[in-house]
């Protein structure tokens, strides 16, 4: 079966090559597969399953498949059209589409190739796999943008693996990207012993709620949601920016890797502090801070998000842990009104954007109390002497299994020190300058021997990105100078 998928994968991705020298890109050419094999699977959900679709069969892919030349693209285009007016996941997954592939002939050899295989009758793992196939080579694309919303598989089975979801617990991602954390879920919770119809049931339909800002992104989530047998007539995926507002829902989890950059053009106002005149504000009194920096702003999002004692796990760069002014104030709020108990140090070389340093913040949400919840923060160092590239050592499940062992899931109230792994009280981190929690202690190799000094070209990144973080810093300063004058 793997063998079959890998194959499945590499034909639509030759094809792929064809399409690209006629000016489609590969975000483009993926876009295409998106509307095309969704219609083909609805078609066979009604041949094969007898399970009526909401595709009306004018528009069905049957339609697609009995045109040819003109009357092809002209049909195509007519029913991207017409589905994207639709609602729930049809309407998603068709949102503002458009045919990219203009010659007939190369979009009936696409139409031809999907024909030929029967998607349904496939186990629903290799659906996936054909699929999340398509989407890597996508982002390895680095120009399609594509890597701004891929998270390492390896990385997110970690993550899954430490907060063990369970049946009936709700799971949002407020940046879900391409659903990576709720697939992840929905493979552990599936095999977990002794589920009943009821269980089931709401994995499918009421366990997953998301979030993504950019379209493409978007749509190409709820297809693979589809693909995995997730949702019903209602998207899971809303089509926006999850910051703009509180929902009013609280989840159980909380798993997300929200974009990278600091800057927004949109500044939180919380009422208390002030925006620029230019900034286009949102109003959240629920927030901690007023701050620009989309990573601060996620944070206090998470914290919104969650259920008293819900439990969060989020990627966030370097800046969050030491950044000064908004930054500080959300770390302090954040270790007193959550138990903050554990950080995940990532290594660089496993993004798309290179250069970046990140790390996973741990947290669960309290409730109100006098004394701050967090009492210690355990820190897991998977960065320091460990080097990754993304094609010739790329990061795998086995790299995680010392973290996930010392994170000890069953429980983490139980935990030992290690090399990698150490323990900071409450007390330790609130006397380190601006709460930083940018924390190592092992001596990193590479500063002894300069033949092991980093690319020219990261050391560079890390310093404008230390840079642009004390400008903006300034800018906070001045700013402030300036309302009190």
């Amino acid at each position: 079966m793997p063998n079959e998928s890998s194959q499945i994968v590499q034909r639509l991705w030759n094809y792929c090559n064809v399409l690209r020298d006629d000016g489609v890109s590969y975000g483009d050419y993926v876009e295409q597969l998106t509307y095309l094999l969704f219609l083909k699977m609805a078609d066979e959900q009604e041949r094969l399953s007898k399970k009526k679709t909401a595709i009306p069969e004018e528009l069905g892919w049957q339609s697609l498949v009995q045109k040819d030349g003109d009357d092809l693209e002209v049909h195509y285009r007519h029913t991207l059209t017409s589905l994207g007016k639709e609602k729930g996941m049809l309407g998603v997954i068709f949102r503002k589409a458009q045919n990219k592939i203009q010659d007939p002939a190369k979009l009936k050899r696409l139409v031809e190739l999907i024909n030929a295989e029967t998607w349904i009758g496939m186990e629903a793992d290799v659906k996936g796999d054909i699929y999340e196939g398509l989407l890597e080579k996508n982002a390895e694309d680095i120009k399609s943008g594509a890597g701004q919303y891929f998270t390492p598989r390896a990385l997110i089975n970690a993550m899954v693996a430490v907060m063990k979801p369970q049946p009936r617990q709700t799971i949002c991602d407020p940046a879900c990207g391409t659903g990576g954390f709720f697939l992840a879920s929905h493979a552990k919770i599936s095999k977990l012993p002794n589920l009943d119809i009821d269980d089931k049931k709401f994995l499918k339909f009421n366990t997953f709620k998301g979030w993504e800002i950019v379209d493409s992104a978007a749509r190409l989530c709820v297809m693979n949601l589809f693909l995995h047998g997730i949702g019903g007539e209602d998207s899971p995926v809303v089509v926006g920016d999850s910051l703009a507002t509180d929902p009013g829902t609280r989840f159980n989890i909380v798993m997300t890797n929200p974009p990278f950059g600091k800057k927004s053009s949109v500044t939180i106002v919380n009422g208390e502090g002030k925006a620029d005149r230019e900034s286009i504000v949102y109003e959240r009194q629920d927030f901690w801070a007023t701050t620009s920096n989309k990573q601060l702003n996620f944070v206090q999002h998470i914290k919104t998000l969650l259920k008293i004692n819900g439990r969060a796990a989020v990627v966030v760069p370097d800046n969050v842990l030491f950044e000064g002014g908004a930054g500080e104030t959300v770390r302090k709020k954040l270790l007193s009104e959550c138990d903050v108990h554990t950080l995940l140090r990532l290594p660089t070389g496993i993004f798309y954007a290179q250069g970046v340093k990140a790390n996973v913040i741990f947290f669960d949400r309290k409730p109100a109390s006098e004394k701050p919840w967090t009492d210690k923060l355990w820190i897991y160092d998977l960065r320091t002497n460990k080097h990754f590239t993304l094609k010739t050592n790329s990061l795998k499940f086995e790299d995680l299994k010392d973290f996930i062992q010392c994170y000890n899931p069953d429980n983490r109230h139980d935990r030992k020190e290690t090399e990698r792994f150490k323990s900071f009280t409450y007390e330790d981190i609130i006397k380190r300058d601006k709460t930083s929690l940018d924390i190592f202690w092992l001596k990193d190799e590479s500063l002894e021997d300069s033949a092991n000094l980093p690319d020219p070209e990261l050391i560079a990144t890390e310093i404008a990105d230390n840079l642009e973080a004390a400008l903006e810093q300034f800018k906070e300063i001045t700013d402030r100078l300036r309302k009190n004058s």
